[in-house]
């Protein structure tokens, strides 16, 4: 089967890698090779990147250099580890990608569309995700999850997480628009749900994404052999 790209995002604290891990068991259950990263992060020279952009020491350097940083990780992920594992036939499950920079080095770091464009078609090198959820739920909710996780295992706040309320309402409100625009791709499942549900309603999207794929490839393997 083609592999597909299917990416996760959302707010702080919207449930991203919960239910990533949801998918991938589900996944698996059906007998597919799910591989399973993040961002900034998912490959060696990019997790290097992580740790500089989410610690906050680039902040002082500006959003325009921190856009510049999470590019250069994008790209690197993309090269080591997304492309390889979608030519190999897997199934890629990424807990944010290019919509996050749209939406919080874009829309709330005022930077110029074009130069963010210019970014993303440089990093992402034609690696559009196939599919994104997009977990949708009020940015104050999101906000005491994430602060909540934080008390329970980390010692302070993210880079962004310590960022004001309306900041993070101002992105929930960018994904939206992000998901009227590119309705076929970007799909929104209500975040202020039990975890079960949440999950039920991702696997209602991925499945036709997975049985059109191979469809498609039993149809090409049939029009092979004629």
């Amino acid at each position: 089967m083609k592999g597909r790209f299917i990416t996760f995002e959302g707010g702080e604290g919207a449930g991203k890698s919960t239910q990533i891990q949801y998918l991938a068991e589900a996944l698996r259950t059906r007998g597919y090779d799910v591989v399973m990263t993040r961002e900034p992060g998912g490959s060696p020279g990019a997790e290097a990147v992580r740790h500089v952009l989410l610690s906050g020491a680039a902040e002082e350097f500006g959003v325009r250099m921190e856009a510049i940083l999470f590019a250069a990780a994008r790209s690197d992920h993309v090269e080591e580890l997304i492309r390889p594992a979608i030519d190999a036939g897997k199934i890629v499950l990424c807990d944010r990608f290019m919509d996050s920079s749209r939406v919080y080095q874009g829309v709330t770091g005022n930077l110029e569309p074009e130069f963010v464009s210019a970014l993303e078609r440089v990093a992402i090198n034609g690696m559009v995700p196939d599919l994104t959820i997009i977990l949708d739920l009020p940015a104050e909710v999101g906000l005491a999850r994430a602060r909540a996780r934080s008390g329970g295992g980390r010692a302070d706040p993210d880079r962004y997480e310590k960022e004001a309320l309306a900041v993070h309402e101002k992105r929930r409100e960018a994904f939206l628009d992000l998901a009227a625009k590119e309705p076929g791709r970007c799909k929104v499942v209500d975040g202020n749900q039990p975890a079960d549900a949440i999950a039920q309603s991702i696997e209602k999207l991925v499945h036709p994404l997975l049985d059109d794929a191979a469809s498609s490839d039993t149809d090409h393997a049939g029009a092979q052999q004629s």
